[in-house]
């Protein structure tokens, strides 16, 4: 029985979790973690492609009814507890691969990234309009915080949608697949990483703003630096490329 207050909603199409795991591009060589493993499936899946997996499971009655069936694999590891709170540094270069509980996304996803220097890639199964806001472009109403983040630290591609369908118990929405690469280097150059994120993040805190109203928090030369990087102070934040929020807290700084 899935639990709601877990977000439990299963996959239970063979045919889309092999897909998924054609869109990780996971080797032998690797070490896989899944976050919530469900009734095993996948876990399985990767266990066949794989050199470790490490499934991390938050509900006690699923963990002990996946003990029998991952039993016989010896490169999987089942571990009872929060992937929220998992030492993800501790187990040298991994990718992730995961159906993920969708109340848990956007802070999973940040606290994966604070392990970038060992991650390699996530490959996550997640509520369609928030896949549309990570591999969105400037102009438009799903570009935000989001997207400009997980654009600085990788390069997020849409792989492919599931119809809701597909899970027990059916979720109110559609799911897609996105397979999300960590970047060898931040996608700009900025002089302080703290006032560029701090910088995106006020933009968009009141996104119908123009950029000299949501700005004022930075001073009253906010105009002027606005206008020395050729952006015309009424814009909104949304039509702003990277690349211009960078060249912004540079000045700033």
């Amino acid at each position: 029985m899935a639990k709601k207050h877990l977000g439990q909603n299963f996959l239970f199409d063979t045919s889309i979790l092999g897909e998924i795991v054609e869109a990780s591009g996971i080797t032998p060589n690797d070490t896989v973690v899944e976050v919530g493993p469900g009734l095993g499936t996948l876990t399985k899946l990767l266990a066949g492609r794989a050199k470790k997996v490490i499934t991390i499971e938050l509900d006690h009655e699923l963990c002990l009814r996946l003990l029998p069936e991952l039993k016989t694999f010896r490169n999987i590891d089942l571990i009872e507890g929060d992937a929220m709170k998992y030492r993800y540094e501790d187990i040298g270069r991994f990718s992730v691969v995961a159906n993920i509980p969708y109340y848990i996304t956007t802070p999973l996803i940040f606290r994966l990234l604070e392990t970038k220097q060992n991650l390699e890639s996530m490959t996550l199964t997640i509520q369609k309009e928030v896949a549309e806001r990570i591999v969105a472009a400037p102009g438009g109403k799903d570009y935000g915080v989001l997207s400009i983040m997980l654009q600085y630290y990788t390069l997020p591609e849409m792989k492919f949608m599931i119809p809701k369908e597909s899970f027990h118990p059916v979720p109110k929405v559609d799911s897609a697949v996105v397979h999300i690469r960590t970047r060898d280097m931040p996608a700009v150059r900025v002089k302080d990483e703290a006032l560029f994120i701090k910088l995106v993040k006020t933009s968009f805190m009141q996104r119908r703003k123009t950029l000299s109203n949501s700005l004022k928090p930075f001073g009253p030369g906010i105009k002027d630096i606005l206008k020395n990087t050729g952006i015309d102070p009424q814009r909104r934040p949304e039509t702003l490329s990277m690349e211009d929020f960078a060249e912004i807290a540079n000045l700033l700084e």
